[in-house]
């Protein structure tokens, strides 16, 4: 059909040479969206593309593609845990509204929840796009759904490591998040929060809260939602915790 039309269209404005080009433009269209319909199954992609579209949310968009790894967290042990599933309900309404979120999570179910996902894509997709604070962030908040029913096990920490991996986050700030939700009965966790030794000097635990205390201030994630900055200031707090905990059993 579409080529006859090309070929009618051609020949109104440029006789038979114009009719000759718009049939063969027109026949080129048909293979096209025959073999995308084919390919889709009867429901192509850009029948997906326009019902987000209509949600007001895209494969593009940063939450969309935040909740996919926290869907990769939540299913790391086998198990959908409910805590878990109300921790990342409550933090996306808080930080983009409960009609944003509520438009995130249809097109989640709706797209991609039972596909193949795959964290590392979307990890890269997330480092072309925001500073290494707002990864340290997206960690961290990662870290916060495991805990949200009271332990971490062995495959999401595993998950945690593979995600950290895939955004960049080198080791020491890794250990540094994971100290602040894995809680040890000595100093040992301190240390690592503010990612130093043991054997260091209390001058280089000084400069390390100095250095640690810069890095997680929230005026670091300065134009981002409020949930990040929340997160900012907690991982803040932990800081001058583990110094304040090192002074005391150092005397310093």
């Amino acid at each position: 059909m579409i080529k006859w039309i090309g070929a009618i269209l051609g020949m109104v404005y440029m006789r038979w040479p114009g009719a000759i080009l718009g049939f063969l433009l027109g026949s080129l269209i048909e293979v096209f969206l025959k073999g995308k319909q084919a390919k889709g199954g009867g429901r192509g992609f850009q029948d997906i593309f326009q019902q987000q579209r209509a949600q007001n949310v895209s494969m593009g968009d940063f939450e969309l593609n935040l909740l996919t790894l926290c869907s990769v967290v939540i299913k790391a042990d086998g198990k959908v845990n409910q805590r878990e599933l109300d921790y990342v309900r409550s933090y996306f309404v808080q930080s983009y509204g409960k009609e944003r979120a509520n438009a995130t999570f249809k097109t989640f179910n709706e797209v991609i929840k039972n596909r193949q996902i795959e964290p590392q894509r979307v990890c890269a997709y997330m480092r072309s796009r925001t500073t290494y604070e707002v990864r340290l962030q997206i960690l961290h908040f990662l870290f916060g759904i495991t805990q949200a029913d009271g332990h971490i096990s062995t495959p999401e920490l595993r998950e945690l490591q593979k995600i950290a991996g895939y955004l960049q986050i080198n080791r020491r700030d890794f250990e540094s998040i994971q100290a602040m939700f894995v809680k040890s009965t000595d100093a040992t966790s301190a240390y690592k929060i503010l990612e130093i030794e043991k054997s260091a000097t209390d001058a280089e635990v000084k400069k390390a809260f100095r250095t640690m205390a810069k890095k997680y201030h929230p005026d670091k994630l300065q134009g981002m939602d409020e949930a990040y900055k929340k997160g900012a200031e907690e991982k803040f707090l932990k800081v001058q915790e583990a110094y304040e905990r090192i002074q005391k059993e150092r005397g310093i």
